[in-house]
């Protein structure tokens, strides 16, 4: 049990479905940012300001003149106008307002609860954690912004993964601990092989796809090969020689990373069948429901992924992509749960 007091049951799911659906949001607006490379647009860690954007013509052009000293404005974007600055700039400041606005909605009620003697020890702990997590995801999203503003024209792949994973740790924790209340069990994770190790690894898989993912949004993998099945009439890049391959750095050559992006998608399409196979074979009836949820989401998210791919990075269906990989993760997590030591 997570609760010392039970009166408090239906606040603290409020609570914790309240953050579900603003860290989706965020996570939502976080991949438009990157998706209208929005999110070098403001080059300094306001940490204490900044709360409010610039009002007066002086400020703005302040804030776009600092914008035009980075490599993005020069090498991409020399010929971009004000108006068009203020477009990426509050992608980027909504960003950062949701994240603290978020920080608020996890503190403020947690402090209450504290007060009410509402959580278990372990509990208050784990919701400690998570919220150093929360700020530490503000410290990582501003190491991933700085590492674009010197030398490159974009932030690095791997920060920018990192932020995203930190983002869909805080968002697998909260769901988590929330189906324990509304179950009232103390179900543990990372018991990995103790109870439904098959299906926690599905979801460890959708974790690295996650990944892989991210290193194909920052490196704009996607506009390489956008073609399928074939990613230009061969299975594995023709830009690649495979001789080299053992000293190259795999993860940052876009074409390697499409590749083993799109083909992750397949282990886990073929791994999520063969655990349907065996759920099938074990009668294992309470779980039929949400595995079809599993079987939808999957389905759904490959879709997604082929037709941002084939129609060009179109920017709704790839943010329905990411969209779709939350759900999956949802209903992964939820099937995971269900699942009962025989």
């Amino acid at each position: 049990m997570i609760l010392e007091n039970n009166n408090y049951k239906n606040y603290v799911s409020f609570w914790l479905l309240s953050l579900l659906a603003f860290l989706l949001i965020i996570i939502v607006v976080g991949g438009l940012t990157r998706l209208t490379d929005s999110g070098l647009s403001i080059t300094r860690w306001e940490l204490f300001t900044g709360i409010l954007p610039p009002l007066t013509n002086e400020s703005w052009a302040e804030v776009f003149a600092l914008y035009k000293q980075i490599p993005q404005y020069s090498q991409l974007f020399p010929d971009m106008t004000l108006s068009e600055f203020k477009v990426i700039y509050y992608w980027e400041y909504i960003h950062r307002i949701l994240g603290r606005v978020f920080g608020l909605l996890f503190l403020i009620p947690f402090v209450i609860f504290l007060s009410k003697g509402v959580f278990k020890k372990e509990y208050i702990i784990k919701f400690f954690i998570l919220f150093l997590l929360i700020l530490l995801q503000g410290f990582i999203g501003w190491y991933m912004v700085k590492s674009g503003l010197v030398e490159n024209t974009t932030v690095s792949h791997y920060r920018l993964a990192i932020h995203l994973n930190i983002a869909l740790v805080l968002f697998a924790s909260i769901f988590w601990y929330f189906l324990n209340i509304k179950n009232n069990q103390n179900k543990y994770f990372f018991e990995f092989f103790k109870n439904g190790s098959l299906i926690k690894f599905f979801v460890l898989l959708i974790f690295i796809q996650i990944t892989l993912g991210a290193f194909t949004s920052g490196l704009d993998a996607g506009q390489i090969y956008q073609t399928w099945p074939s990613m230009n009439n061969n299975f594995f890049p023709d830009d690649i020689i495979l001789s080299n391959l053992l000293n190259s750095d795999f993860f940052s050559d876009p074409s390697i990373v499409q590749f083993l992006h799109r083909n992750m998608a397949y282990v886990i399409f073929i791994y999520i069948l063969g655990l349907t196979f065996y759920i099938f074979s074990k009668k294992m009836k309470y779980l039929y429901t949400p595995l079809m949820y599993v079987l939808i989401m999957v389905c759904v998210q490959i879709f997604l992924g082929v037709i941002t791919l084939v129609s060009g990075l179109n920017i709704v269906y790839a943010s329905l992509h990411q969209i779709s990989t939350t759900l999956l993760l949802i209903t992964s997590i939820n099937l995971s749960f269900a699942f009962k030591k025989e």
